[in-house]
C-alpha cells in the first residue's frame, strides 16, 4: 500500500482513489480480496470508520463487493468501470475547464488542438 497524500482532500476518497488506482493498474485484479478496513486503519493510522467511509463508496459503485465473514473482493468488471468513471471526471474537470479557458481566449479548436500535440511531444 501506497501512503496517503494530505492534499486536503477527505481521507476516506484518498482511500477509495488508492485502491481504484491499484485495480487499474493490475495490481489488485478482478476477484481478489483487498485489505480489510482494520488493515487499511492499522496501515494509514486512521479510524476504522474511515476507512469503512472509503471501502463502501467503491462498494456503492459496485467496484468492490461484500462477501459475508470472508472480506471485500474487486467485483468483475471493475477495473472498466473504474477507467470509465475516471474519464468522465478527466473529461469534465480537465477537458470542459480548458474548453471554457481557450473560448475566452480566443483559441480555436485547430490552435488547441495543437498545443495538446505539442505537449504530447513534451511528455
Amino acid at each position: 500500500m501506497k501512503q496517503l497524500i494530505d492534499d486536503g482532500r477527505p481521507i476516506f476518497i484518498q482511500i477509495s482513489e488508492r485502491v481504484e488506482d491499484d485495480i487499474i493498474e493490475g495490481r489488485i485484479t478482478e476477484e481478489s480480496q483487498v485489505p480489510s478496513t482494520n488493515q487499511f486503519a492499522a496501515f494509514y493510522k486512521i479510524n476504522p470508520a474511515t476507512a469503512a467511509k472509503g471501502i463502501n463508496l467503491l462498494v456503492d459503485e459496485g467496484i468492490l463487493y461484500k462477501k459475508r465473514g470472508i472480506g471485500m473482493f474487486v467485483a468483475e468488471g471493475a477495473r472498466e468501470k473504474v477507467i470509465y468513471k475516471r474519464t468522465e471526471q478527466f473529461f469534465e474537470q480537465y477537458i470542459v475547464t480548458m474548453i471554457h479557458e481557450a473560448k475566452k481566449l480566443g483559441i480555436t479548436v485547430e490552435q488547441l488542438t495543437d498545443m495538446i500535440r505539442r505537449g504530447d511531444e513534451k511528455v
